[in-house]
């Protein structure tokens, strides 16, 4: 079972940096816009704030990537916090550092796009669940057509990715769209990643 985290804190940064430093701006920035900045200042100056049929101006495309990391409240930082801390470890492992945070943030990206372009009312999206998704879609990829993950991994993959639909479709308030587009952001990033390397080999 590849999702199962057996290291220790200074091993984990040593071997995952760019996940550690993703959990870190996730709890700095929430800390700082619940409790150093008046009216959650960072919230309304990063979040995406879609209407139908309308984007963001070029000034304001930081959207995009800011509202990745930003939180609407402490119980949806922990969870989120909790899937990068256990699911992704294995994917910047397999991908490299710099690939890996390249990825996160592609993934969160198209998951705002996705919700730019295909939500059907206003929406004020936060958080990382796209590129949490993103993590899920890849290594759906790899379940299905590649041998990196053991039968346990697989079975975990589906249940998470089964249970996340039934989730984002009967809960209020998630964003579906985000979760859509980082998941399939991910499912094909990885194929593209995997063919370009057989293609190198």
């Amino acid at each position: 079972m590849i999702f199962l985290r057996y290291e220790g804190f200074r091993s984990y940064l040593r071997l995952y940096p760019v996940t550690a430093v993703i959990i870190a701006i996730n709890i700095i920035v929430y800390l700082l816009d619940t409790w150093f900045v008046s009216g959650h200042a960072l919230t309304e100056r990063g979040a995406m704030l879609v209407y139908p049929g309308s984007y963001y101006s070029e000034d304001e495309l930081w959207r995009y990537v800011t509202s990745v990391f930003l939180h609407s409240g402490f119980d949806h930082l922990l969870f989120n916090s909790f899937a990068i801390l256990v699911f992704a470890p294995p994917l910047e492992r397999l991908m490299g550092s710099v690939r890996y945070a390249f990825f996160y943030l592609f993934a969160g990206i198209m998951g705002n796009a996705f919700t730019a372009l295909f939500a059907q009312e206003p929406t004020l999206s936060v958080g990382a669940s796209g590129a949490i998704y993103g993590v899920y879609g890849a290594f759906l990829y790899l379940a299905l057509f590649k041998k990196a993950l053991d039968e346990a991994s697989k079975k975990t993959v589906y249940t998470i990715l089964a249970f996340g639909v039934i989730y984002s479709v009967l809960i209020p308030n998630i964003n579906l769209w985000a979760h859509l587009g980082g998941a399939v952001a991910g499912f094909f990033y990885i194929f593209w990643y995997d063919r370009i390397l057989n293609t190198r080999k």
